[in-house]
């Protein structure tokens, strides 16, 4: 699913409500300026790419990625909804987790301001909402 034209600024809230289908792979969430600039690349991997229960995280910075960061928290479950918070600043995302966490990943386009946002893999928006 693809979003246009959606802005998100520095200082609003993302709520985002997802629900990973049964036997999901993985999923990924991305937040940017358009598919080949992504500030945010979110990708919860239940087992993908040689990742267990991992989430990685990267940039792509026209149309080439950067290094990726994992997470081993991961409060994710197949089949059961969940929702996470994101917000940002020109330096970082911070993102609460469906278990109350936060874990921040750097801005690396440093922009205040993005109008990309696109899901794809195993999973189902449920809502999504700007504040």
């Amino acid at each position: 699913m693809k979003i246009r034209d959606m802005t998100f600024k520095e200082g609003q809230e993302l709520k985002i409500r997802v629900k990973p289908k049964d036997g999901c792979s993985c999923f990924s969430i991305n937040i940017g300026h358009n598919a080949e600039n992504i500030a945010m690349h979110f990708n919860p991997r239940f087992d993908y790419g040689g990742d267990n229960n991992t989430i990685v995280f990267n940039t792509l910075s026209g149309g080439c990625w950067g290094e990726e960061l994992r997470e081993s928290n991961f409060p994710f479950q197949q089949g059961e909804e969940c929702k996470f918070h994101i917000t940002f600043n020109n330096e970082q995302f911070y993102i609460r987790l469906p278990d109350g966490s936060m874990i921040n990943f750097p801005n690396r386009l440093g922009d205040v301001k993005y109008q990309h946002f696109d899901v794809s893999g195993d999973a189902r928006i449920i809502g999504i909402k700007v504040k």
